[in-house]
């Protein structure tokens, strides 16, 4: 399936990762499957808050989806999702949980504290590549979110 073009226009993506080379591997499966979106990256927990809430007093402007690694500086990521999710405002954009943890700990909190998904990533570049795309897929194209 041609996936070019097909993710919807206009669409913000907050990605939340502090390791540069996740960031690049991320911005480099985006652009391979011509992802169309805005892509704003936040290097860590205190940043993706900031960028968050300043963003969801502009409705336009609140990400329409966050890929949110758990390991982070300043603020760790459940603690951003827990925020994000007890706040009317932002409480029902998708919250995908993008994450190399393997802890059973932080897979249960991540649900607990609401997380829409959770998925590891996957060491292979192909495979993280096709992961991202199917992120995409499914969360830009064919999910139904509310009307901001």
């Amino acid at each position: 399936m041609d996936v070019n073009n097909l993710f919807r226009k206009n669409s913000i993506i907050l990605l939340v990762e502090d390791n540069p080379d996740d960031v690049e591997l991320t911005l480099r499966a985006f652009r391979k499957y011509n992802f169309t979106n805005d892509i704003i990256v936040a290097n860590d927990g205190e940043e993706a808050l900031e960028i968050i809430f300043e963003r969801a007093n502009n409705k336009k402007l609140k990400p329409d989806l966050i890929l949110l690694d758990i390991s982070l500086p300043k603020v760790n990521g459940i603690e951003v999702l827990r925020q994000i999710k007890t706040n009317d405002i932002t409480k029902t954009i998708p919250v995908i949980i993008l994450t190399s943890s393997n802890e059973e700990k932080d897979l249960v909190e991540s649900y607990n504290y609401g997380a829409n998904s959770y998925i590891r990533k996957p060491v292979d570049f192909k495979m993280f590549i096709d992961v991202v795309k199917e992120i995409g897929l499914y969360w830009l194209l064919l999910n139904n979110p509310p009307v901001k």
